[in-house]
């Protein structure tokens, strides 16, 4: 009997959980490319390219995945129960709800571990691969992306502005174009009424055909007034730019291999433990720094005042007991001292704020590795009583909640980690933010679907508000008669 329970419930559950899973994983990839529309469209990739791209994104995207469609599919799954009546007769059976949940529980805590390995050693490897080639296909520039009224330096060595394009694509007006050469005092600018871009056939250069406008440039030796300004009119004005950049180019893997978001929890324990030396070294080279600049003791001449009959309290002013022969000099190396030490404590302000924020980087990544690994299971004790309580199947009314539920999920992990960036809160308490918020509610939603809690029914709300209605409509009577 016991066997044949654990059996549906399974079975109940997993086909929702991969029908869910793979609908969330879809939207959070449309979601990506959506931010990164413009960075990628029209730029000539090839399928393969596009391919290989959808699934490094892909497989970044599984840790978020997988906490939503536990959560969405446990509501479907006891929900579904509920709706046909299941879950009472499991329940008049004498069999309690926690034993109704323990198969499912076991299985949401599969799902940790197999969301634990992946964000350790699969995740890495897609970020690496994932951030190169984005690289690659931003790094490669589009020939015809210059909009209209907007500065398009793309193309290395010049900024271009075109005020209309038309809808052939080709004809331009108000087109201005500046040219950076060193060898002149400055930028070189093209300005012309209209004109032609064209690629050439080899898709090598792309050129500007110009009618109507002026060229401006300044020469000279620099750091001089001794300079010509050339200005020079034409009706027809050819310019062509090199496109040799905007081909996909490979770059290698190791550029990004040391970057927080591409390291295991071995690599980053060992990162780890090298930016905490680092960040403790800086206390000591500045205590030596300071000590390095304080040498005005040894400047002081004590021999012509008698410190046995010194009063200090009469002593207002250190520069009292300098001498004078020696007061404005002290003075100002003691200035100089001071603004070299602060100098001095600056720069290792910044160095050290820069390791800090590097540290808490890797901080925050060690810890989300087992975050969103127990979200799966933190939200499945959210969503198995949840279902039991609304006793609503399908996509309508679960997804609702499950939706609800994920955002406050997702909005206290996104605080928890701006809290710790920011230095509010240690990586324990600002990672875990979420766990620690759900948890509590999870084991409260149990303990209501252990007692048939009518929580979420819409029935005993109308109940209550129909009794109160009929008090308050008796007492207004008993007010009335005498």
């Amino acid at each position: 009997m016991i066997k044949k329970l654990d059996k549906l419930v399974l079975k109940a559950f997993i086909s929702p959980f991969i029908a869910t899973f793979f609908i969330t994983l879809f939207v959070l990839v449309l979601q990506f490319f959506w931010l990164y529309i413009d960075d990628i469209v029209g730029k000539g990739i090839d399928f393969l390219t596009i391919g290989r791209f959808i699934m490094y994104v892909s497989a970044t995207l599984v840790p978020l995945a997988l906490p939503l469609a536990v959560l969405l599919s446990s509501i479907m799954t006891f929900g579904n129960l509920g709706e046909s009546f299941e879950l009472v007769a499991i329940k008049s059976a004498g069999i309690p709800l926690l034993r109704f949940m323990r198969p499912l529980f076991f299985a949401a805590i599969v799902i940790c571990g197999i969301a634990f390995l992946f964000n350790n050693y699969i995740i890495p490897v897609a970020q690496l691969k994932m951030q190169t080639l984005k690289y690659d296909i931003i790094v490669s520039k589009p020939a015809f992306d210059i909009k209209e009224g907007v500065f398009y330096d793309k193309i290395d060595g010049y900024i271009i502005k075109i005020g209309k394009k038309e809808k052939d694509g080709s004809t331009i007006k108000d087109v201005i174009i500046y040219q950076q050469n060193y060898n002149l005092l400055q930028d070189a600018l093209i300005v012309a009424e209209k004109g032609k871009m064209v690629i050439t056939p080899d898709k090598k250069f792309l050129e500007f055909n110009l009618q109507n406008g002026w060229n401006y440039r300044e020469k000279g030796p620099r750091l001089t007034t001794n300079t010509e300004f050339i200005r020079m009119g034409f009706k027809e004005y050819k310019k062509v730019l090199d496109l040799s950049s905007f081909k996909l180019s490979k770059t290698d893997d190791s550029a990004f291999k040391n970057n927080y978001q591409m390291l295991n929890m071995r690599q980053l324990n060992t990162t780890i433990d090298s930016l905490e030396m680092t960040a403790s070294k800086y206390k000591n080279k500045t205590g030596n720094d300071i000590k390095s600049y304080i040498r005005s003791l040894k400047y002081l001449d004590s021999s012509w005042i008698d410190t046995k009959n010194l009063s200090l309290s009469k002593v207002d002013s250190f520069s009292k007991l300098l001498p004078d022969s020696t007061k404005t000099y002290l003075i100002d190396r003691s200035i100089a001292a001071v603004n070299s030490i602060r100098s001095s404590l600056e720069q290792s302000a910044i160095l050290y704020n820069a390791e800090k924020a590097n540290l808490r980087l890797h901080q925050m990544a060690w810890h989300d590795k087992l975050t969103m690994s127990v979200a799966c299971l933190v939200l499945f004790l959210i969503g198995a009583p949840l279902g039991s309580i609304i006793r609503k199947g399908g996509i309508g009314l679960p997804l609702v909640f499950a939706v609800v539920f994920f955002v406050i999920f997702f909005l206290l992990n996104n605080f928890g980690r701006k809290f710790v960036k920011q230095e509010v809160m240690q990586p324990i308490a600002g990672m875990w933010m979420a766990t620690y918020v759900l948890v509590p509610v999870g084991l409260f939603l149990t303990y209501k679907a252990m007692r048939d809690s009518q929580l979420f029914n819409k029935e005993f709300y109308h109940r209550i508000f129909k009794k109160f209605k009929i008090r308050n409509r008796r007492s207004a009577i008993g007010d009335i008669q005498p």
